[in-house]
């Protein structure tokens, strides 16, 4: 037993030491700054258990048996076959209200605007050497949308998978940093401090029905294999709006939504084993993460600036950033921003208008990848 005990210990690797510190950092950034914590803290729980020595936690061989893991088994009954994701989608879904996005269907085009960084780090990522999978897998931490990235490096079978999840959270968890950074080099101050009043249009109960349907068609023609991504999230804001099933969405809301996120970050860790995570690669991913979520900021505002050239009533280009997927936080950075530079600028309606659009439209970008490059 003590030979056993000192042999395990011996067969400690560097490399796995390395990610017990990947893994306390990110468990003290879900504790310590609050930084989406239901999905940083067991996916760094995660990255502990599965780099110890020997761990009976992931799949080994031992003395020619193979064990199968648990944490293997959960990732290929929850992710392989895209269940978690499209079950989270349920839940986030029925988060969403679309009357600010109904009342004013114009803020649809910065919505589509702010994918523009999946596609230009998608270019980047294949001038740099990767595949073209992995490429169009890297190039979807730009929607801001875990879900998403997961179910398309999944399909894609990317070798990166645990480094492209571990990016897009971690940079969905640092929008209020990225994001005021970015607009406030590309904008004035003039026009930070543009105006805009919110009309309260009444919105029927039957179109808020209908709107998720009527997406959802839409999107299953345009890009068929984004139907099961937005068919979920659709589901889930039916249930909400219909009125009929109000404990029910209460339940994905909350119970569905946090237990599967708890699961799912467990889960991909164990794609974070030292021998897979530990390369050049997962650093550059880290920066074509930025670049992607860069890019997708500058794609909403500079569309938003272009309007304005056109637009006899000016918006404020600000809400054109929270066209990413980040919902609801983009949408209050904006918000607060505004605020910040005139205290009676009330921009929140706006942007939340363009981030629920931004939600579906990240969805339907990813669909149109795994169109393009299956």
């Amino acid at each position: 037993m003590i030979e056993e005990l000192f042999g395990n210990v011996l067969n400690l690797q560097w490399q796995q030491v390395v990610m017990w510190a990947i893994g306390a950092l990110l468990i003290w950034l879900a504790i310590k700054k609050e930084m989406e914590p239901s999905l940083l803290l067991p996916m760094g729980f995660g990255a502990i258990l599965v780099n110890l020595p020997m761990s009976g936690a992931v799949t080994q061989l031992i003395d020619g048996v193979e064990e199968i893991g648990p944490i293997d088994v959960l990732f290929n009954a929850g992710i392989a076959n895209e269940l978690f994701p499209l079950l989270l989608f349920v839940g986030i879904g029925a988060m969403i209200d679309f009357t600010p996005l109904l009342a004013n269907p114009k803020m649809m085009i910065f919505g589509a605007a702010a994918q523009f960084g999946i596609f230009f780090t998608l270019c980047v990522a294949t001038l740099l050497g990767f595949d073209v999978k992995d490429a169009a897998s890297i190039g979807i931490i730009g929607a801001a949308d875990g879900p998403t990235a997961i179910v398309v490096a999944n399909m894609f079978q990317s070798n990166y998978l645990g480094a492209i999840v571990v990016v897009a959270y971690s940079y969905m968890a640092l929008v209020p940093v990225v994001q005021p950074f970015v607009i406030r080099h590309i904008t004035t101050k003039h026009e930070r401090l543009i105006r805009m009043s919110y009309a309260d249009r009444p919105v029927s109960k039957t179109t808020r029905i209908l709107f998720p349907i009527v997406i959802m068609i839409v999107a299953g023609l345009v890009a068929p294999r984004s139907v099961s991504l937005i068919g979920f999230l659709m589901f889930g804001n039916l249930v909400r709006e219909c009125g009929v099933l109000d404990g029910l969405s209460d339940t994905a809301q909350k119970d569905l939504a946090n237990l599967i996120t708890l699961f799912l970050g467990l889960t991909v860790a164990t794609k974070m084993q030292a021998a897979s995570f530990l390369n050049p690669q997962t650093l550059l991913i880290l920066l074509l993460g930025l670049v992607a979520f860069t890019f997708d900021t500058v794609g909403g505002v500079v569309v938003a600036k272009v309007y304005n050239l056109f637009a006899k009533t000016k918006i404020n280009p600000m809400i054109g950033a929270a066209g990413i997927s980040a919902f609801p936080m983009s949408a209050r950075v904006i918000n607060k921003m505004g605020l910040e530079e005139d205290n009676q600028n009330f921009l929140l309606m706006h942007a939340v208008g363009i981030n629920v659009s931004g939600q579906i439209a990240s969805v339907i970008a990813g669909g149109m990848i795994m169109t393009l490059f299956a």
